[in-house]
């Protein structure tokens, strides 16, 4: 597991539970099914944090161009996520062209869905304070810092040590390789 953690790796961090309306357990087993039926599974999410053309795609490409994958790390939490579980008929690397979402994957609820190809529950810690925000505005930002509040995702790196001394972990129950084109646009 320390190597999901090496200095110079790309994460993608975010904050998970219940959502639109499904359990935390519920959406790891539909997940896994999915990747078993059709090679990948579509992670959904919202918020500009981790946009798929401004922020995501950008992000892993620059790693992918070094070799280096990028890992989406979740935190389980306690959420009330309790939108219509709608599901995304139709997904888009760049928000023009539109394809039909696989029907061996279902995104429930989201703007935006991360492709992955496994997910692995795992009892590790992560702590923020050794990565930095990788791009945008924020970029450079230690990840404790920024991944507060109603922040609760972001493209990090990790780092050998921030400088602030902070050592707290997060607990990190989720871990899945995310594959090209690594996030895209979803709609109902």
């Amino acid at each position: 597991m320390a190597e999901q953690f090496e200095i110079g790796r790309g994460l993608i961090f975010m904050k998970v539970g219940t959502h639109a309306n499904e359990s935390l357990s519920d959406i790891i087993a539909r997940k896994r099914q999915e990747i078993a039926d059709a090679g990948f599974a579509m992670w959904g999410y919202g918020g500009s944090t981790c946009h798929p053309t401004g922020m995501v795609q950008p992000f892993a490409r620059s790693f992918a161009a070094q070799g280096r994958p990028i890992i989406l790390c979740m935190q389980p939490m306690q959420s009330r996520h309790f939108a219509e579980p709608l599901r995304a008929t139709e997904y888009s690397v760049d928000g023009q062209s539109w394809s039909t979402v696989p029907m061996a994957v279902n995104v429930l609820g989201s703007r935006y869905a991360l492709l992955i190809d496994d997910l692995e529950m795992t009892d590790t810690g992560l702590a923020l304070a050794r990565t930095k925000v990788a791009i945008g505005r924020s970029r450079g930002k230690v990840g404790s810092t920024y991944v507060k509040g109603h922040v609760d995702k972001a493209c990090l790196e990790v780092v050998a040590d921030s400088g602030n001394g902070e050592t707290d972990e997060v607990e990190i129950g989720l871990i899945a390789k995310v594959i090209e084109p690594y996030a895209v646009f979803v709609r109902n």
